[in-house]
């Protein structure tokens, strides 16, 4: 069993959070077959689960499919005393989707993606050049992503 946050997770937790990874639609119904138990131990367990804000549901789109073609990783380093100021401004801004404050030679990363090359320039010069606290940044445009996953292997 896992602890997390003082309350535990186990086995057939992950077995289900395990399905929903590879089919975020799967029926409580169809989940109970593959893991061996009633539909209502699953309903139970998942209510437990979203409740506790373990795993959430949701729609992840495929930008590349919906005409987000250029997606890159900018490396940001900050002026002392202004990493949180930065994470926050570059989190709310809608064309950024990740965002960690790291250790190492940039302060933060932030993952973008854009309809083109163009409108990455642009969204560099006018929106992250403009943050105050923003010391550099270095763009590291993505030519081919070889594997994309949601989540974790439990």
């Amino acid at each position: 069993n896992l602890t997390i946050n003082g309350g535990s997770m186990d086995e057939l937790d992950q077995d289900i959070i395990e399905l929903l990874q590879s089919n975020g639609r799967a029926s409580n119904a169809r989940i109970a077959r593959k893991v061996g138990v009633s539909e209502g131990t699953v309903r139970r367990r998942l209510r437990r689960l979203t409740q506790e804000n373990i795993v959430k549901v949701i729609a992840v789109p495929n930008l590349d499919k919906i005409g987000y073609t250029t997606a890159a990783l900018i490396g940001l380093q900050t002026a002392p005393g202004q990493l949180d100021k930065v994470a926050d401004a570059i989190s709310d801004m809608k064309e950024v989707h990740y965002v960690a404050i790291t250790t190492g030679a940039f302060d933060l990363f932030a993952w973008v993606g854009m309809i083109s090359t163009e409108q990455l320039g642009v969204f560099l010069r006018t929106k992250i050049g403009s943050i105050t606290g923003v010391m550099r940044t270095e763009t590291f445009v993505n030519l081919d992503i070889r594997k994309r996953t949601y989540g974790l292997v439990l």
